[in-house]
């Protein structure tokens, strides 16, 4: 069956990696970003389906829904950071609260539109989630994002496990740095999105970079043991 993907975020960065990706592999596609210009632009190229999408918006997640009837590839993947980057009590209220709307409640809003209809069509579907490694374990500094990612990480196990034995199934992705609109350097979108596609391919669950996993696991065995936090450090 030939895989109908919706995207969020897809005008830049991963999502984009992620349409040019399935693009190559054959597939419909109906991309959705907040960026009307930069999606118009990505969705002629890619000859894709373009609705220009607030992912927080609940009400523009079900319209999507609706203009995706056959869709078996969902992609929640839109994201951003944040204007402040310190400690917790730095981050202005109206920035946790873009972060989470976006971040968070973009993956509810997501799960809600998508999930019911994917189940109601018996047939085998995929969510495939964009995580972070700042979901995985805590740096200091980052504001929001990193807390908003840690919600994203719970809600993909989360709908992971309810949906354990449906013909749905769920991944996620948690890379570290990304040269995205987020960041001028880190690891190519393309190589990211290969990364995410293998998830589905490989029927894993999830898939975070080999040289951080360690200290993801030094960080949760400190906090179960009760010892006091210290920053991540990848491997050599």
């Amino acid at each position: 069956m030939r895989t109908t993907a919706v995207i969020t975020g897809a005008a830049t960065g991963i999502g984009r990696a992620l349409a040019e990706a399935l693009h190559a592999r054959g597939a419909r596609l109906i991309l959705a970003d907040v960026n009307a210009d930069a999606l118009a632009e990505t969705a002629t190229r890619l000859d894709a389906t373009a609705c220009t999408t607030d992912v927080a918006d609940p009400d523009a997640m079900a319209a999507l829904a609706e203009k995706a009837p056959r869709a078996n590839l969902i992609c929640l993947n839109a994201g951003i950071v944040g204007a402040a980057l310190g400690a917790p009590w730095e981050v202005p209220p109206d920035d946790w609260d873009r972060v989470f709307a976006v971040n968070v409640s973009g993956v509810v809003n997501g799960l809600r539109a998508f999930v019911p209809r994917l189940l109601a069509a018996g047939e085998s579907a995929h969510v495939l989630i964009t995580g972070s490694l700042a979901g995985l374990t805590v740096f200091p500094g980052g504001g929001a994002y990193g807390p908003s990612k840690h919600a994203v990480v719970a809600l993909a196990q989360h709908a992971a496990m309810v949906l354990a034995d449906t013909p749905v199934s769920v991944s996620m992705i948690c890379p570290a740095l990304v040269a995205t609109g987020m960041s001028a350097e880190g690891e190519d979108p393309a190589d990211v999105a290969e990364q995410a596609l293998r998830t589905i391919d490989d029927g894993v669950f999830a898939a975070a970079p080999e040289n951080w996993q360690r200290t993801v696991v030094t960080q949760t065995t400190n906090l179960v043991a009760g010892r006091q936090p210290t920053p991540p450090v990848p491997a050599d």
